[in-house]
C-alpha cells in the first residue's frame, strides 16, 4: 500500500469510526481475494473513501474528471482514482476499469452514476453490466446508508450522522451473461440484476 494511499485510509478509517459510529453488516461476505468489481449506491463524496476501508489493501474507483485540478491531481492519482467526463462518458474510463479487473484489481462503480438527491436508488446504467460482462470479475454488491445525512449533495457541511455499510452475497455472472452480449439491451440486464442485489440489502 502506497504511504500517501494508508495515510488516506488510516485518517478516513478513524473518522467513520469515531465520527460516524461506522457499523458494517455482512462481513462475511466480502471477497477480499483476486478481482472484484464493488458496485455500491452512491449517496455522498464520503462514499469512495468508506468502501476503501472495508478493505486492507488498495482499491481504485471512478471519480469527476473537474475533481483533477492542478492542485488535487496528484493526490487523486495517488489514491488511485481514474478519471471520467461525467458530461460526455467515454470508452477510455470503462477499458480502464476493465484492464484493472482484468489485472486482478479491485474496482469501486457507482451503477447509479450520480450521487442520489432524495436518498433514494436510482436506475443502474448499462456501462456496470458491460465492465462486468467484459471483465468476468466477481461482483461484491454493497449498501451505503447514512452518508447523505452525513454529507448530502450541494452541501459542504459535514453532519454527524450514523453510517451503515451493508455488504451482500457475491454475484457471479451465468456462462449465458458472460458470453459476448448482444448490445445495449443484454448490458442493461446484468446491471438491473446488480442494482437489484444492492436494493435487496
Amino acid at each position: 500500500m502506497k504511504w500517501i494511499y494508508w495515510l488516506g485510509w488510516m485518517s478516513f478509517g478513524a473518522a467513520f469510526r469515531t465520527l460516524f459510529g461506522l457499523r458494517i453488516t455482512g462481513g462475511e461476505n466480502l471477497v477480499t481475494e483476486g478481482a472484484v468489481l464493488v458496485a455500491a449506491n452512491h449517496q455522498s463524496y464520503l462514499d469512495p473513501p468508506l468502501i476503501s476501508c472495508l478493505y486492507n489493501d488498495e482499491m481504485f474507483f471512478l471519480a469527476r474528471k473537474t475533481l483533477f485540478t492542478k492542485i488535487t491531481r496528484w493526490l487523486y492519482t495517488k489514491w488511485n482514482a481514474i478519471p471520467v467526463d461525467q458530461t460526455r462518458p467515454d470508452m477510455a474510463s470503462l477499458k480502464t476499469i476493465i484492464r484493472k479487473l482484468k489485472d486482478g484489481h479491485r474496482v469501486l462503480v457507482f451503477p447509479e452514476g450520480a450521487r442520489t438527491y432524495d436518498g433514494d436508488l436510482g436506475t443502474a446504467a448499462p456501462g456496470i453490466g458491460l465492465i462486468a460482462a467484459k471483465s468476468g470479475a466477481v461482483i461484491q454488491p454493497v449498501r451505503i446508508s447514512g452518508a447523505r445525512d452525513a454529507l448530502p449533495r450541494g452541501s459542504a457541511r459535514i453532519r454527524f450522522a450514523r453510517i451503515t455499510v451493508a455488504i451482500g452475497t457475491p454475484i457471479r455472472l451465468t456462462p449465458a451473461e458472460l458470453k459476448a452480449p448482444n448490445g445495449k439491451e443484454d448490458y442493461e440486464r446484468i446491471a438491473r440484476r446488480i442494482m437489484a442485489a444492492i436494493a435487496a440489502l
